[in-house]
């Protein structure tokens, strides 16, 4: 199959999620059917009804490539300042994601006509809370000047574009859920309108902290059930399933059009070929039940791809782990699908990393990516007991070998946010 002009290629792919550093530990984990659902222990989590999620371990300065922890960094003069000591969270592991991809590619940085689109829910959340902590108990008399700056969302893509030297676009989408997918999307548009000539997008969130946890808990959103056994908190479409389990981590990705990448001898992992985005304009954290305008988002993603409904052969799920979300994505993927969906097999990674929020939807694109490329389908672990109401092959417990000639990933959020993609394996 010769290169086609509009159809964008992911040559390069990184990440930082709770198996840890780099996008073969993700893949490893992934593939065996690990749970990366802890106990937490950054802080005290004993009042709260919820007492687990899925962190990335603690990483530092000295992790991250050497040309960002070095001052006035970068090569060939591209005149990088990163200052790392200031980093949220979410920008230190987002950077850290970014460079992997961008050296997997086969990039340098400071590449010319280069930009970011990243999604993002919280940016740096953490940074925020610690701040407000700070500046009430001090009786309003102590903030650090890098309080506001290094905390708010927009600010992540910056960090990545300081620290790789790109002038291209610097954006960050903050939709929620769908933040990453919708980022994705974006990306798109402005590659095949000649707008951009490479992008690295994706995902970053790290939002668990005391506040989001209480918050989450006071919604009554988050497992509850399991804190004495956290690997089993987090099971989508299973019976006892009881709330999503948070999550964080960044997934990176580089994506230019595919004759450019064909053309300079990179690697291509997968192709996008179609993008969705619906909004249920219902509720702002419950999702319509019948589902209408989540088919719709499927539907305009696989039209837009070029791809017969048989040609998708793998769904990866939004799968939260909720009873409402999980049965009604079910439901619409048995909708769009007819009689293709009991031919269809699908996982939700989920089950493993938890639900990293507005990352979510570059989680599961990375998963897509490299199950086409690598002919392999990672499991929905935890299932033990099958809801009648979610009566599709999850690929239950163990992971499988299988060729699909193209995958749909679903990210559907609150605000009633939907979003779909459609990737193609690379013959």
């Amino acid at each position: 199959m010769s290169p086609q002009p509009w159809r964008i290629a992911i040559t390069g792919i990184g990440v930082v999620s709770p198996f840890g550093i780099g996008r073969e530990a993700f893949w490893a984990c992934a593939r065996a059917g690990r749970s990366g659902v802890r106990a937490i222990t950054e802080f005290d989590a004993s009042r709260f009804a919820c007492q687990v999620a899925a962190q990335v371990p603690p990483v530092t300065d000295d992790d991250l490539p050497a040309f960002v922890r070095e001052a006035n960094g970068g090569k060939g003069g591209s005149g990088v300042r990163a200052d790392p000591r200031h980093y949220s969270k979410a920008a230190r592991i987002g950077v850290m994601a970014a460079a992997e991809a961008w050296a997997d590619a086969g990039l340098d940085v400071g590449e010319p006509s280069a930009g970011v689109i990243i999604g993002s829910g919280a940016g740096g959340i953490d940074i925020g809370e610690r701040q407000y902590e700070s500046f009430f108990g001090a009786a309003w008399t102590q903030v650090t000047p890098y309080a506001i700056p290094v905390s708010i969302v927009g600010m992540l893509s910056s960090e990545i574009s300081i620290a790789l030297g790109l002038h291209g676009i610097s954006h960050v989408l903050s939709t929620g859920c769908t933040s990453s997918t919708d980022a994705l999307g974006y990306g798109v548009a402005l590659l095949r309108a000649g707008e951009a000539d490479v992008l690295l997008s994706g995902g970053v969130d790290a939002c668990v902290t005391p506040g989001t946890i209480f918050g989450f808990s006071r919604m009554r959103a988050v497992s509850t059930g399991f804190n004495a056994t956290p690997a089993l908190a987090s099971r989508p479409f299973d019976a006892r399933r009881d709330g999503f389990v948070l999550g964080e981590g960044a997934w990176m990705y580089v994506i230019e059009r595919e004759d450019r990448a064909r053309a300079r001898g990179a690697r291509v992992y997968a192709t996008v070929e179609g993008y969705g985005s619906t909004c249920d304009a219902y509720h702002r954290v419950q999702m319509d039940p019948e589902g209408e305008q989540i088919q719709r988002a499927m539907r305009l993603a696989i039209e837009r791809s070029g791809r017969a409904l048989e040609e998708i052969g793998y769904v990866n799920f939004h799968g939260t782990s909720t009873q409402l979300n999980d049965a009604v994505e079910a439901r619409c993927v048995r909708r769009v699908f007819g009689e293709h969906a009991d031919r269809i097999a699908g996982s939700s990674v989920k089950s493993m990393i938890g639900h990293p929020q507005g990352a979510s939807g570059a989680a599961g694109i990375v998963t897509s990516a490299l199950a086409l490329q690598r002919g392999f389908l990672p499991p929905t672990i935890n299932q033990v007991e099958a809801d009648p109401a979610c009566d599709l092959d999850v690929v239950p417990n163990q992971g499988r070998t299988a060729a699909p000639a193209a995958a749909l990933c679903n990210c559907l959020g609150f605000g009633s946010k939907n979003s779909a993609v459609v990737l193609g394996a690379v013959p």
